[in-house]
């Protein structure tokens, strides 16, 4: 049976997209030649962002969830990734049979960084993995779970060895009440003039792991949009509890550098963007990544 609380986030979530709709046009009126990975990425970030507060109870001062201003994690989770291919040609999740990943090109399109497509074949074993971001404020250490979400660890391996990351900026941040920040597009500026963030690698994948998933503090997932099977390169990381549905893919938990993404929260953002996010003042860039398996 539904709950009030139920009720209170399909309402947002409608609110949410009834918005974003009217925005939409807006945006193809004044700019003909509008991004529609951009616009897609805002979407999902935002859309979760709306369900997060309509689960956690609104704002602060007792606004309805589905009026107040909100933040966005998923797409532009901060922008998140470009749009999945439709559900026909949409990426199969993971087969434990023939232990592979499909991987499929995204027709959406956006900015795209070419760097080919990853291999197909994965293992499960190690169980884990170690991604470390070496950043301009120190290291960010995730414990990857490749036993769970072999498809988007072998991705984001496979992005770190084509040096994908390296160079590129965090370029969204989320408020207290939206945890979060999103990073994983090298096409993304993050000066506070422009949150694009539609980039992606030129291909999508099934989520995976979304059994039971939760989005407690020091966990990294990955951003998409609302359509299924539209998980790219673009991840955020949690230094907070979001009460997001279990639609985007848990991929691992952060070991080291909470302290990092406490310090960006507790700078803010150059600019509001309208949801309660913006590109942070405290600037994040990715300077290396690399991924080694757990001895």
């Amino acid at each position: 049976m539904a709950t009030g609380k139920d009720r209170q986030k399909q309402l947002a979530r409608e609110h949410y997209e009834r918005q974003m709709q009217r925005r939409l046009e807006r945006e193809q009126k004044a700019k003909r030649t509008a991004i529609i990975g951009s616009t897609v990425g805002v979407v999902i970030v935002v859309g979760g962002i709306v369900a997060a507060v309509a689960l956690l109870g609104g704002n602060s001062t007792g606004t309805d969830a589905a009026s107040s201003p909100t933040a966005s994690a998923a797409d532009t989770a901060t922008a998140a990734p470009s749009a999945s291919a439709s559900a026909n040609t949409g990426p199969k999740p993971y087969d434990a049979a023939t232990g592979t990943c499909d991987y499929v090109k995204d027709a959406a399109g956006g900015k795209i960084k070419d760097v080919g497509m990853p291999p197909k074949k994965v293992k499960t074993t190690p169980a884990t993995k170690t991604m470390t971001f070496k950043t301009n404020l120190g290291d960010i250490v995730v414990e990857l779970n490749n036993a769970k979400a072999p498809c988007t660890t072998n991705s984001l391996e496979y992005l770190a060895k084509k040096k994908y990351y390296d160079g590129s900026k965090c370029h969204r941040l989320g408020s207290d009440k939206f945890p979060m920040l999103q990073c994983g597009d090298p096409s993304a500026k993050a000066d506070g003039k422009s949150q694009d963030g539609s980039g992606g690698p030129g291909y999508v994948m099934a989520e995976e792991n979304l059994q039971g998933a939760q989005y407690k503090r020091g966990m990294m997932a990955m951003a998409k949009t609302q359509a299924p099977g539209s998980t790219g390169s673009q991840f955020f990381l949690v230094f907070g509890d979001i009460g997001l549905t279990p639609d985007y893919t848990p991929v691992g938990t952060i070991t080291k550098g909470l302290d990092i993404l406490d310090k960006v929260n507790k700078a803010g953002v150059i600019a509001d963007m309208g949801d309660g996010t913006g590109a942070p003042k405290q600037t994040v860039e990715i300077k290396d990544v690399t991924i080694a398996s757990k001895s």
